[in-house]
Formats: C-alpha cells, sequence, structure tokens
C-alpha cells in the first residue's frame, strides 16, 4: 500500500481541480475554431496562473518542452507562490492533451495535471516514449515490452479469461503503428483507433464500460508519465522505453540525468510514492464531459480527480456562474 503523502495533504485536491478547470474553461473558447495554437496557449496561460497561486514550491517535470522551445510551462520552470519554504512539488501536466482534437471539435480532449512529492515524478526529455498499459486486475507481469504484441495479447487474453480475438486494443491512428495494426489484424483482436490523446487511451483500459483492453503503441514521454500518474491512483499496469530519434535527443536526455537509454520504465518508475492525478474535460469523450456554456454567461464542467494513497476517485461536476474557474 502507497503511504499517503503529508506533503500533498498541503496541497489540497480540489485545489488541483481549480487548476485543470481553469486550462480546460479557457481551451473551450477554441473548440472548432481550427487553431492549434491558439488553443494551447490559451490553456497553458491559464494553467500556470492558476498554479502560481498555490501555497507550494512547485517545479515541472513534465511540461510543454524545454526552456528554449516553451515559453510557459517548460520543463524546470518553478511555479507556486510559496517558493521559500513551502512545500516542494514535482508537477507533470499537459494544459490541453488533444490540441488537434480541440480545434477540429473531436473527442477526448482533456486539461491533465499530476503532482507528487519532488522526486516521485520521471524527469523525462519531450521525446517519444513506446508504451503498453493495461487496467487493474491482471497479474503483475502480465504485460512486457520486450515481447512481441502476439505474446503480450496471448498474456491479457489468458489472464482475462478469453480469447486473443476477444481483446481490443487502443492505438494511436499514425502511420508509424502500421505494423502494429497489422499485426493485431493478423490476431483477429478489435482495434479502437484514436485520432490524438493518449493519456485518455491508457485511461480507457481502467473502464469495462469502453470496452478496452490494452492500449499500445508510440506517443510522447511526457504523456506516458501522465498515464502513469493515473494508473498509480486507479490502478493498471504500464510499460514505457524512450524513443530517440537523432543525436539532439540522445543528448537532451544525458542533460535530465538519463544514462540508460534503453531502459523500460514500469509504472513505480514513473509515477512512485503518493500522487494526485487530475484531468477535466474540454470536447465530450469516453472519460469526461467537456466544457458547456449556458444562458446567463454560467459553464459548467467535469473533472475526474484520484489520488494513490487512499485509491479515492472523485468526479467533481461544477457551475461556474461567472463562467470563470474559481
Amino acid at each position: 500500500m502507497i503511504r499517503a503523502s503529508s506533503i500533498l495533504d498541503r496541497v489540497l485536491v480540489l485545489e488541483m481541480v481549480r487548476v485543470t478547470e481553469a486550462a480546460a474553461i479557457a481551451a473551450a473558447r477554441m473548440v472548432g475554431r481550427g487553431d492549434e495554437k491558439a488553443a494551447d496557449a490559451a490553456a497553458v496561460d491559464a494553467m500556470r496562473t492558476a498554479l502560481n497561486q498555490l501555497p507550494m514550491d512547485g517545479t515541472i517535470v513534465i511540461g510543454e518542452g524545454e526552456r528554449d522551445e516553451a515559453p510557459m510551462l517548460y520543463i524546470g520552470e518553478k511555479v507556486g507562490n510559496a517558493q521559500d519554504g513551502g512545500p516542494k512539488i514535482d508537477i507533470a501536466l499537459d494544459p490541453l492533451e488533444g490540441t488537434t482534437i480541440t480545434a477540429k471539435a473531436g473527442p477526448n480532449s482533456l486539461a491533465v495535471l499530476a503532482i507528487a512529492e519532488g522526486g516521485g515524478l520521471l524527469n523525462a526529455p519531450d521525446v517519444y516514449m513506446e508504451k503498453l498499459a493495461i487496467g487493474p486486475g491482471y497479474p503483475p507481469g502480465t504485460i512486457d515490452l520486450d515481447k512481441s504484441v502476439a505474446d503480450n495479447i496471448s498474456a491479457i487474453a489468458a489472464a482475462k479469461g478469453v480469447d486473443p480475438v476477444d481483446i481490443t486494443a487502443c492505438v494511436l491512428d499514425r502511420d508509424r503503428h502500421a505494423g502494429i495494426i497489422a499485426e493485431l489484424r493478423a490476431i483477429g483482436c478489435a482495434i479502437h483507433l484514436i485520432s490524438d490523446g493518449d493519456v485518455a487511451g491508457v485511461i480507457a483500459t481502467t473502464d469495462p464500460d469502453t470496452g478496452i483492453d490494452v492500449y499500445l503503441g508510440t506517443g510522447g514521454a511526457p504523456e506516458g508519465v501522465l498515464a502513469a500518474a493515473a494508473l498509480a491512483c486507479i490502478g493498471g499496469q504500464i510499460q514505457g522505453r524512450l524513443l530517440f530519434r537523432n543525436d539532439d535527443e540522445r543528448a537532451r536526455a544525458k542533460r535530465w540525468g538519463i544514462t540508460d537509454l534503453d531502459r523500460v520504465y514500469a509504472l513505480e518508475d514513473m509515477a512512485m510514492g503518493d500522487c494526485i492525478f487530475a484531468a477535466t474535460g474540454v470536447t465530450d469523450g469516453s472519460l469526461l464531459k467537456g466544457i458547456r456554456r449556458r444562458k446567463g454567461g454560467c459553464v459548467t464542467s467535469e473533472t475526474i480527480v484520484m489520488r494513490a494513497s487512499s485509491g479515492t476517485i472523485r468526479r467533481v461536476f461544477t457551475e461556474h456562474r461567472h463562467g470563470v474557474a474559481s
């Protein structure tokens, strides 16, 4: 059992809800407007403002990129209004997971945040990560990133007590996944292709109502850490391996203290000890309803917030009478 963190007790769960609500409400103004950058910028600005109102000494360990690439919420940035003596908090975030989804008014875009005590979240560079994830209820070691797609599907099916053809896999719809998709088709699995949003894709494996058994494929390393934090709270297994396309990315990893470039990271390597995960829907999806604007300026939001030490999962429906998170 994960021990509760007294440090996280000082950063209330509901404060995390307010942070993701603020980002989601800001991004929702850009839904369907075809401008990915503007949608992301709105979410980033709102989340940063909300974080800086909290009494903590926070450090972004998973953010919008490195300082040269991201003017706000970059990896290593300090946030919070208690830099001198406040609780030291690691923060992983994606102010808008699914920028393309938002621009096109598609499903499953989220504002996402995870926090842990300092040193509790993997400080991963902004590179690709190969991922394999399942929900709770499986024996430890059911999945193995070093094994083939067919072997992993067989192991999941055996643990579930079904045939491999009864397994449904969630995969990002990308050209780079053509080989994985072909292997899944050869087995006879059902494939749930998503256009974006692999944090939601991983979390979907934890909800029996989605029918999704496994998530696999390559996406961003930041999203991998966020997904691991969610699974640490709700249960499940995930493995990830960083992928490097060039020497610059390998050098970037070494700057962040990563020396074993081929390492397979398990859940507990990416999200260690107690942590809190929060996500607010921007558009409707399998996990959450999106932001709604009503007459009179009222805005509604739905957020899921979870804590690893208690196993508590809360769904928070909020009416923002003045149209902003508060």
